[in-house]
Protein backbone atom coordinates (compact mmCIF):
# COMPACT_ATOMS: atom_id res chain seq x y z
CA UNK A 1 0.00 0.00 0.00
CA UNK A 2 2.85 2.21 0.75
CA UNK A 3 4.70 1.56 -2.44
CA UNK A 4 0.87 2.40 -4.31
CA UNK A 5 0.57 5.43 -2.27
CA UNK A 6 4.17 6.54 -3.23
CA UNK A 7 3.26 5.56 -6.84
CA UNK A 8 0.62 7.99 -6.70
CA UNK A 9 2.20 10.77 -5.53
CA UNK A 10 5.18 10.60 -7.69
CA UNK A 11 2.65 9.75 -10.95
CA UNK A 12 0.32 13.16 -9.12
CA UNK A 13 3.54 15.24 -9.02
CA UNK A 14 4.41 14.33 -12.49
CA UNK A 15 1.14 15.59 -13.70
CA UNK A 16 1.67 18.98 -12.31
CA UNK A 17 4.94 19.50 -13.13
CA UNK A 18 4.59 18.59 -17.04
CA UNK A 19 1.39 21.04 -17.68
CA UNK A 20 3.96 23.87 -16.71
CA UNK A 21 6.87 22.73 -19.25
CA UNK A 22 4.29 22.88 -21.88
CA UNK A 23 2.88 25.82 -21.42
CA UNK A 24 6.38 28.04 -21.19
CA UNK A 25 7.12 26.02 -24.95
CA UNK A 26 3.63 27.32 -26.02
CA UNK A 27 4.00 30.91 -24.54
CA UNK A 28 7.99 30.72 -26.15
CA UNK A 29 5.95 29.71 -29.52
CA UNK A 30 3.22 31.74 -29.49
CA UNK A 31 5.67 34.86 -29.18
CA UNK A 32 8.17 33.42 -31.87
CA UNK A 33 4.89 33.67 -34.08
CA UNK A 34 4.07 37.19 -32.84
CA UNK A 35 7.49 38.37 -34.28
CA UNK A 36 7.14 36.76 -37.33
CA UNK A 37 3.77 38.12 -37.66
CA UNK A 38 4.63 41.63 -37.23
CA UNK A 39 8.17 41.65 -38.84
CA UNK A 40 6.94 42.46 -42.22
CA UNK A 41 4.88 45.67 -41.28
CA UNK A 42 8.20 46.45 -38.82
CA UNK A 43 10.22 46.31 -41.91
CA UNK A 44 8.14 48.73 -43.51
CA UNK A 45 7.27 51.04 -41.29
CA UNK A 46 10.70 50.83 -40.89
CA UNK A 47 11.50 51.98 -44.38
CA UNK A 48 9.12 53.93 -45.85
CA UNK A 49 8.34 55.95 -42.16
CA UNK A 50 11.38 55.91 -39.56
CA UNK A 51 14.31 55.95 -42.39
CA UNK A 52 13.24 58.99 -44.02
CA UNK A 53 12.46 60.95 -40.79
CA UNK A 54 16.02 60.00 -39.80
CA UNK A 55 17.18 61.41 -42.84
CA UNK A 56 15.34 64.37 -42.72
CA UNK A 57 16.43 65.08 -38.94
CA UNK A 58 19.85 64.28 -40.43
CA UNK A 59 20.06 67.14 -43.25
CA UNK A 60 18.42 69.49 -40.95
CA UNK A 61 22.00 69.99 -39.92
CA UNK A 62 23.44 70.47 -42.90
CA UNK A 63 25.24 73.01 -44.67
CA UNK A 64 24.38 75.00 -47.38
CA UNK A 65 24.94 78.01 -49.89
CA UNK A 66 22.97 79.00 -53.03
CA UNK A 67 23.83 76.46 -55.01
CA UNK A 68 24.81 72.99 -52.95
CA UNK A 69 24.45 71.49 -49.64
CA UNK A 70 27.27 70.38 -46.93
CA UNK A 71 27.26 67.21 -45.51
CA UNK A 72 28.30 69.11 -41.74
CA UNK A 73 26.74 69.50 -38.14
CA UNK A 74 25.72 72.72 -37.80
CA UNK A 75 22.67 74.29 -36.01
CA UNK A 76 22.35 77.28 -37.48
CA UNK A 77 19.40 75.97 -39.44
CA UNK A 78 17.66 75.83 -36.09
CA UNK A 79 18.91 78.77 -34.56
CA UNK A 80 17.58 81.09 -37.71
CA UNK A 81 14.06 79.49 -37.64
CA UNK A 82 13.51 79.52 -33.99
CA UNK A 83 15.27 83.19 -33.86
CA UNK A 84 13.22 84.79 -36.41
CA UNK A 85 9.97 86.30 -35.67
CA UNK A 86 8.27 85.77 -39.54
CA UNK A 87 8.84 81.62 -38.32
CA UNK A 88 7.04 82.45 -34.77
CA UNK A 89 4.30 84.31 -36.83
CA UNK A 90 3.80 81.98 -39.67
CA UNK A 91 3.74 79.24 -37.33
CA UNK A 92 1.10 81.35 -35.19
CA UNK A 93 -1.14 81.56 -38.49
CA UNK A 94 -1.13 77.63 -38.73
CA UNK A 95 -1.91 76.76 -35.77
CA UNK A 96 -4.95 79.21 -36.05
CA UNK A 97 -6.24 77.67 -39.25
CA UNK A 98 -5.92 74.56 -37.48
CA UNK A 99 -8.25 75.68 -34.55
CA UNK A 100 -10.74 76.96 -36.80
CA UNK A 101 -10.86 74.29 -39.18
CA UNK A 102 -10.68 71.65 -36.20
CA UNK A 103 -13.52 73.69 -34.84
CA UNK A 104 -16.01 73.76 -37.58
CA UNK A 105 -15.28 70.22 -38.78
CA UNK A 106 -15.56 68.76 -35.84
CA UNK A 107 -19.10 69.97 -35.49
CA UNK A 108 -20.25 69.48 -38.72
CA UNK A 109 -18.81 66.00 -38.73
CA UNK A 110 -20.30 65.24 -35.51
CA UNK A 111 -23.79 66.12 -36.86
CA UNK A 112 -23.22 64.32 -40.68
CA UNK A 113 -21.92 61.32 -39.01
CA UNK A 114 -25.29 61.43 -36.02
CA UNK A 115 -27.95 61.79 -38.80
CA UNK A 116 -26.58 58.81 -40.24
CA UNK A 117 -26.49 56.43 -37.15
CA UNK A 118 -29.46 57.92 -35.47
CA UNK A 119 -32.15 58.80 -37.86
CA UNK A 120 -31.56 56.95 -40.83
CA UNK A 121 -32.43 53.46 -39.86
CA UNK A 122 -32.05 51.34 -43.05
CA UNK A 123 -28.69 49.97 -43.10
CA UNK A 124 -28.69 50.22 -47.01
CA UNK A 125 -29.48 53.98 -46.93
CA UNK A 126 -26.88 54.48 -44.70
CA UNK A 127 -24.11 53.26 -46.54
CA UNK A 128 -25.51 54.52 -49.57
CA UNK A 129 -25.76 58.54 -47.51
CA UNK A 130 -21.84 57.90 -46.61
CA UNK A 131 -20.89 56.81 -50.25
CA UNK A 132 -22.70 59.93 -51.33
CA UNK A 133 -20.38 61.89 -48.58
CA UNK A 134 -16.97 60.30 -50.09
CA UNK A 135 -18.02 61.31 -53.68
CA UNK A 136 -16.19 64.52 -53.76
CA UNK A 137 -12.86 62.20 -53.03
CA UNK A 138 -13.01 60.45 -56.50
CA UNK A 139 -11.57 63.50 -57.87
CA UNK A 140 -8.09 65.08 -56.75
CA UNK A 141 -7.82 67.78 -53.85
CA UNK A 142 -6.81 70.74 -56.44
CA UNK A 143 -9.69 69.94 -58.52
CA UNK A 144 -11.96 70.37 -55.52
CA UNK A 145 -10.39 73.31 -54.30
CA UNK A 146 -10.08 75.19 -57.45
CA UNK A 147 -14.05 74.90 -58.15
CA UNK A 148 -15.10 77.42 -55.95
CA UNK A 149 -13.28 79.97 -57.57
CA UNK A 150 -16.29 80.11 -59.86
CA UNK A 151 -18.51 80.76 -56.33
CA UNK A 152 -16.59 83.20 -54.47
CA UNK A 153 -14.83 85.14 -57.29
CA UNK A 154 -15.48 88.86 -57.75
CA UNK A 155 -18.00 87.96 -60.43
CA UNK A 156 -18.93 84.58 -59.32
CA UNK A 157 -22.23 82.84 -58.50
CA UNK A 158 -22.55 84.03 -54.82
CA UNK A 159 -21.55 87.79 -55.77
CA UNK A 160 -24.13 87.95 -58.37
CA UNK A 161 -27.04 86.54 -57.18
CA UNK A 162 -26.03 88.94 -53.44
CA UNK A 163 -25.84 91.92 -56.08
CA UNK A 164 -29.02 90.90 -58.05
CA UNK A 165 -30.79 90.28 -55.07
CA UNK A 166 -30.00 93.57 -53.94
CA UNK A 167 -28.49 92.37 -50.58
CA UNK A 168 -25.06 93.90 -50.70
CA UNK A 169 -24.28 96.79 -53.05
CA UNK A 170 -21.02 95.31 -54.62
CA UNK A 171 -19.17 92.42 -54.86
CA UNK A 172 -17.85 91.41 -51.28
CA UNK A 173 -14.09 91.13 -51.99
CA UNK A 174 -13.31 88.45 -48.73
CA UNK A 175 -15.00 85.80 -50.41
CA UNK A 176 -11.57 84.81 -52.54
CA UNK A 177 -7.94 84.84 -52.00
CA UNK A 178 -8.40 85.56 -48.18
CA UNK A 179 -8.38 83.36 -44.98
CA UNK A 180 -11.68 83.09 -45.31
CA UNK A 181 -11.24 80.77 -48.20
CA UNK A 182 -8.88 79.05 -47.05
CA UNK A 183 -10.25 78.07 -44.29
CA UNK A 184 -13.60 76.86 -46.01
CA UNK A 185 -11.56 75.42 -48.87
CA UNK A 186 -10.06 73.13 -45.94
CA UNK A 187 -13.27 72.38 -44.39
CA UNK A 188 -14.84 70.89 -47.18
CA UNK A 189 -11.30 68.97 -48.31
CA UNK A 190 -11.38 67.32 -44.61
CA UNK A 191 -14.69 66.86 -43.03
CA UNK A 192 -14.98 63.54 -44.27
CA UNK A 193 -11.96 62.42 -42.18
CA UNK A 194 -14.10 63.46 -39.03
CA UNK A 195 -17.51 61.89 -40.64
CA UNK A 196 -15.84 58.71 -40.98
CA UNK A 197 -14.60 57.88 -37.35
CA UNK A 198 -17.38 59.47 -35.54
CA UNK A 199 -19.78 57.54 -37.77
CA UNK A 200 -17.60 54.56 -36.93
CA UNK A 201 -18.19 55.31 -33.32
CA UNK A 202 -21.52 56.58 -32.95
CA UNK A 203 -22.73 53.14 -34.82
CA UNK A 204 -21.10 50.93 -31.98
CA UNK A 205 -22.85 52.43 -29.14
CA UNK A 206 -25.27 50.07 -27.74
CA UNK A 207 -28.52 51.56 -28.55
CA UNK A 208 -30.30 50.43 -25.04
CA UNK A 209 -27.81 52.58 -23.18
CA UNK A 210 -30.56 55.42 -25.15
CA UNK A 211 -33.33 53.98 -24.07
CA UNK A 212 -32.32 53.38 -20.38
CA UNK A 213 -31.37 56.89 -20.22
CA UNK A 214 -34.89 58.07 -22.09
CA UNK A 215 -36.70 55.68 -19.89
CA UNK A 216 -34.80 57.36 -16.62
CA UNK A 217 -36.82 60.76 -17.90
CA UNK A 218 -33.47 62.37 -19.65
CA UNK A 219 -34.56 64.77 -22.63
CA UNK A 220 -32.92 64.69 -25.72
CA UNK A 221 -30.47 67.37 -25.10
CA UNK A 222 -29.30 65.44 -22.15
CA UNK A 223 -29.08 62.15 -23.76
CA UNK A 224 -26.93 63.82 -26.63
CA UNK A 225 -24.61 65.24 -23.56
CA UNK A 226 -24.39 62.55 -21.22
CA UNK A 227 -24.64 59.86 -23.28
CA UNK A 228 -23.69 59.91 -27.09
CA UNK A 229 -20.81 63.03 -26.64
CA UNK A 230 -19.35 61.03 -24.23
CA UNK A 231 -19.10 57.93 -25.88
CA UNK A 232 -18.31 59.52 -29.16
CA UNK A 233 -15.08 60.94 -27.78
CA UNK A 234 -12.45 58.07 -29.10
CA UNK A 235 -14.45 58.87 -32.90
CA UNK A 236 -14.09 62.79 -32.43
CA UNK A 237 -9.87 62.12 -31.13
CA UNK A 238 -9.59 60.11 -34.41
CA UNK A 239 -10.91 62.48 -36.18
CA UNK A 240 -9.14 65.25 -34.53
CA UNK A 241 -6.03 63.27 -35.57
CA UNK A 242 -6.51 63.41 -39.13
CA UNK A 243 -7.53 66.78 -39.41
CA UNK A 244 -4.87 68.36 -37.45
CA UNK A 245 -1.90 66.59 -39.08
CA UNK A 246 -3.60 67.51 -42.26
CA UNK A 247 -4.08 71.29 -42.09
CA UNK A 248 -0.84 71.46 -40.09
CA UNK A 249 0.94 69.95 -42.87
CA UNK A 250 -1.29 71.70 -45.85
CA UNK A 251 0.39 73.94 -48.34
CA UNK A 252 -1.44 74.13 -51.56
CA UNK A 253 -4.67 75.02 -50.43
CA UNK A 254 -3.14 78.07 -48.29
CA UNK A 255 -0.89 78.92 -51.56
CA UNK A 256 -4.41 78.88 -53.95
CA UNK A 257 -6.76 79.83 -52.00
CA UNK A 258 -5.03 83.02 -50.10
CA UNK A 259 -3.52 84.65 -53.67
CA UNK A 260 -0.41 84.34 -51.71
CA UNK A 261 -1.68 86.94 -49.13
CA UNK A 262 -1.22 84.50 -46.01
CA UNK A 263 1.01 82.17 -45.19
CA UNK A 264 1.53 78.53 -43.36
CA UNK A 265 4.57 76.30 -42.28
CA UNK A 266 4.13 74.01 -45.40
CA UNK A 267 4.17 76.91 -47.58
CA UNK A 268 7.04 78.29 -46.45
CA UNK A 269 9.20 75.02 -46.69
CA UNK A 270 7.81 74.62 -49.90
CA UNK A 271 9.15 78.04 -50.41
CA UNK A 272 12.59 77.26 -49.24
CA UNK A 273 12.92 73.64 -51.46
CA UNK A 274 11.74 75.96 -54.36
CA UNK A 275 15.29 78.05 -53.37
CA UNK A 276 17.24 74.52 -52.57
CA UNK A 277 17.34 75.29 -48.85
CA UNK A 278 16.78 71.98 -47.93
CA UNK A 279 18.61 71.87 -44.63
CA UNK A 280 16.01 74.74 -43.61
CA UNK A 281 13.17 73.22 -44.91
CA UNK A 282 14.10 69.66 -42.96
CA UNK A 283 14.61 71.87 -39.88
CA UNK A 284 11.51 73.29 -40.36
CA UNK A 285 9.88 70.01 -41.03
CA UNK A 286 11.20 68.16 -37.87
CA UNK A 287 9.83 71.07 -35.40
CA UNK A 288 6.25 70.48 -37.33
CA UNK A 289 6.62 67.57 -36.50
CA UNK A 290 7.38 67.83 -32.86
CA UNK A 291 4.57 70.55 -32.46
CA UNK A 292 1.98 67.75 -34.61
CA UNK A 293 3.31 65.03 -32.22
CA UNK A 294 3.09 67.42 -28.95
CA UNK A 295 -0.51 67.98 -30.04
CA UNK A 296 -1.67 64.80 -30.64
CA UNK A 297 -0.01 63.00 -27.32
CA UNK A 298 -2.64 66.03 -25.68
CA UNK A 299 -5.27 64.37 -27.55
CA UNK A 300 -4.14 60.66 -26.87
CA UNK A 301 -3.46 62.30 -23.09
CA UNK A 302 -7.15 63.08 -22.37
CA UNK A 303 -9.10 60.84 -24.58
CA UNK A 304 -8.76 56.38 -24.78
CA UNK A 305 -8.70 55.79 -28.23
CA UNK A 306 -7.32 51.78 -28.03
CA UNK A 307 -11.21 50.87 -28.32
CA UNK A 308 -11.44 51.35 -31.38
CA UNK A 309 -8.55 50.81 -32.96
Amino acid sequence: MAAIAADDTTTSSESVVRPRHTGKVRRGGASLSSYLQATPLAVILGLFLLLPILTIGMVSFWDYDSVRIYPDFVTFNYTETLGSWVTWKTYLNTIKFTVIVWLLTAVIGFWVAYFLAFHIRSATMQMVLFLICTVPFLTSNIIRMISWVPFLGRNGLINSSLIQLGIVPKALEFLLFSEFAVVLAMVHLYTLFMVTPIFNTLMRIDRSLIEAARDAGASGFQVLTNVIIPLAKPGIAIGSIFVITLVMGDFVTVRFMSGGQSASVGLMMSNQISLLQYPAAAANAVILLIVVLLIVAVILRVVDIRKEL
